[in-house]
């Protein structure tokens, strides 16, 4: 007898998105919140953001969008009680450049633990996605290459995301936090 079909999780959503307005020193989230922005700086490569959070969890952000690996790489500030074993936050989508940069998140997220490893997340909301028709086939293969891709370039650096971008001429770098 064959196993059911798993039916798609009842809360798949859409496609975050984000948008990175550098004129205005804003950045939108996917809900619509408008927060100030400290820094963008807007390399050949990519841009740079770092900002105050009032999240709960985390007090301050730092976001590379890197558009031609379809990634964002972020650094999250945890507050005490809700530090992660975690160095780097990336997440796998479409990026577009212009005055006010433009953010489609993939579903897929890579958490990386400098020199130790990583764990690629929400596969399941990427196919549920894909399966509600969120996402069309073309878009949900080119973000699991892009997460391989990241994967096996971290690897190659001993989970070191500075080193395999730099590796690539994309020379990341981020603002003293405490």
């Amino acid at each position: 007898m064959d196993a059911p079909a798993s039916a798609p999780h009842s809360h798949v959503h859409s496609p975050k998105v984000e948008y990175f307005d550098i004129p205005g020193m804003t950045n939108t989230d996917p809900k619509g919140f408008v927060r100030p922005v400290d820094e963008y700086r807007v390399e050949p490569w990519g841009l740079y953001m770092a900002r105050p959070s009032d999240h709960a969890q985390f007090d301050y952000l730092q976001s590379w969008l890197l558009p031609d690996l379809g990634l964002r790489a972020s650094i999250f500030h945890y507050v005490a009680d809700h530090r992660r074993d975690q160095n780097y936050y990336v997440d796998v989508g479409e990026f577009v450049a212009g005055d006010v940069w433009t953010s489609t998140d993939h579903y897929l997220d890579v958490v990386v633990r400098t020199g130790r490893g990583f764990d690629l997340l929400d596969v399941d909301e990427l196919l549920d996605a894909r399966c509600a028709g969120l996402l069309d086939g073309a878009t949900s293969e080119r973000a699991m290459h892009r997460a391989v891709t990241a994967v096996d370039g971290l690897a190659r650096f001993d989970y070191d995301l500075d080193a395999w971008l730099a590796s690539l001429g994309m020379s990341t770098t981020w603002r003293p936090y405490d």
